[in-house]
């Protein structure tokens, strides 16, 4: 109680169980980097105030479009996102306009993110869409 009359947002005594409260950390943790608009799992770093990507500690210049892409996919890691939904999304189109520029701006996000790197992060999930996986299989 104390600490939630301190100015706490939650929380959890510590004779509690401990995967919940290890749990509970990573999502403020989460939240707060959200929150200083940080996005990113392991080696990947996206500002999304200055736009800026980094892997492994290199920058990797991208346009508008496959930035919007990539951060999408960033905000749900490890799950997949369907075609659909990265076209409302970024393009903020309601309907399948019967284009292949989500194929084609994720083949390009590919070659950015993926090539030269020791394995790939972004992947797609037969059947439901694309995914930025946050670490190697």
């Amino acid at each position: 109680m104390i600490a939630l009359t301190g100015g706490a947002d939650d929380a959890i005594g510590w004779t509690h169980n401990l995967p919940e409260l290890l749990a509970r950390i990573g999502s403020l943790i989460r939240r707060s980097r959200l929150a200083a608009g940080q996005l990113g799992e392991g080696e990947l770093r996206i500002d999304l105030i200055d736009r800026r990507v980094e892997r492994a500690g290199r920058l990797i210049r991208l346009p508008l479009r496959e930035f919007d892409l990539l951060a999408n996919l960033a905000r749900v890691p490890d799950r997949p996102l369907s075609r659909s939904a990265l076209l409302k999304a970024v393009w903020r189109i309601d309907f399948d306009p019967g284009t292949n520029r989500v194929e084609v701006h994720m083949s390009r996000l590919r070659a950015k993110v993926d090539r030269d790197f020791a394995w790939p992060m972004l992947r797609t999930v037969k059947g439901l869409g694309y995914a930025l996986r946050s670490r190697p299989d």
